[in-house]
């Protein structure tokens, strides 16, 4: 008979008060709101260009974040919404960005793929499949030249496994002793192909870690509480063991890869999105969050109210806003010419004549 274990009388849970939990649901419900307005915005033809979406799996990021602290770092993958909002980024230049307009969190110049907010230490989406990896390890290694007792959270899906520049990243993690976590947020589709059909390691991709020495580990998005178990053991084995770790989380997304997959309904069926709808972590953390009277469901809804009035005030700030200039399109390149140092006075930077 297998033990059930209580992963909420876990040190790091027990320690966790009930304002913590109930800012955990806060921004939970927050990113999805503003991914569902922004969903909104684009099938009305306000809003072009890219958009991926990650409803259903907003247990993962903030999950993460409630267990980050001042010294850590955060990278992800071009299913980024949720981490850059977990990170503390604003949803009105987050919007913005979205609609391509100066008041973007990147001056509208990159859209979805533009996330970047350093001073929160989170370093953006990175639409190639895997491109974040060995950014990560690069952001672990500086951490560990310069003694810096942080760590690098590195998310990424499960299409990204397959990519080789991944599994350099993980040899170089293990060879050198980087203190960075790679988190799958395993879906079970890459784009459109399930995790049965592209990986050789269909049961468990984590355990690719052992290739390279590497410790690993796996749960699911559900349980917050275990999820936080998992991610801080894996923390404090960046921080204090200096070294690195694959975590595994089992999630699901409601929607297609992005916007424009619309055959998300073909290669999976109705049925399987609704059986898994069912599971919502989001949901659940709020009826645990009644249940154990932490908050009522007047509180709940209150939150919610909240959430959809923040998005919607997102969606005016981005229409509000106006497009990037043609003068506009040799500014942030290079530091240099932007602020006029002495080296921006030799040699040729633009060639555009």
């Amino acid at each position: 008979m297998t033990e059930t274990i209580d992963f909420s009388e876990h040190p790091i849970n027990r320690a966790w008060d009930a304002a913590g939990k109930i800012e955990l649901f806060r921004l939970m419900v927050r990113i999805r709101r503003f991914e569902q307005k922004a969903l909104w915005s684009y099938s009305s033809g306000r809003m072009g260009g890219w958009l991926i979406l990650g409803v259903g799996q907003e247990s993962v990021a903030t999950a993460v974040r409630s267990l980050l602290g001042p010294l850590d770092h955060s990278i992800s993958g071009p299913r980024g919404i949720a981490h850059a909002l977990a990170a503390g980024m604003e949803m009105g230049p987050c919007m913005a960005e979205h609609f391509g307009r100066v008041n973007g969190c990147s001056k509208g110049k990159g859209g979805a793929f533009s996330y970047f907010d350093p001073g929160r230490h989170h370093w953006g989406c990175h639409g190639v499949a895997a491109a974040q990896t060995p950014l990560a390890a690069g952001l672990a290694f500086a951490l560990k030249q310069r003694e810096i007792p942080g760590a690098v959270v590195c998310f990424l899906g499960d299409g990204a496994v397959n990519q080789g520049v991944f599994h350099e990243s993980l040899n170089l993690a293990g060879l050198f002793d980087l203190p960075v976590v790679y988190l799958i947020e395993n879906n079970g589709y890459a784009m459109g192909t399930s995790v049965a059909r592209s990986s050789r390691f269909k049961d468990c991709l984590a355990r690719r870690a052992e290739t390279y020495g590497i410790d690993w580990d796996r749960c699911g998005d559900r349980d917050i509480y275990q999820l936080r178990v998992r991610v801080w053991t894996a923390l404090e084995r960046a921080r204090r063991e200096r070294r690195p770790t694959v975590l595994e989380v089992e999630t699901y997304r409601y929607y297609g890869f992005s916007v424009s997959d619309a055959n998300h309904k073909r290669y999976r069926s109705a049925e399987e999105i609704e059986v898994r709808k069912a599971r919502d972590p989001l949901a659940h953390w709020r009826a645990h969050l009644t249940a154990t009277g932490l908050i009522d469901e007047t509180s709940a809804d209150w939150i919610d109210a909240e959430a959809k009035a923040e998005a919607a005030a997102a969606l005016e700030f981005a229409e509000a806003g106006i497009a990037p200039a043609v003068s506009d399109i040799l500014r942030d390149v290079y530091w240099e010419v932007d602020h006029d140092t002495p080296a921006s006075r030799f040699g040729r930077y633009f060639f555009d004549d």
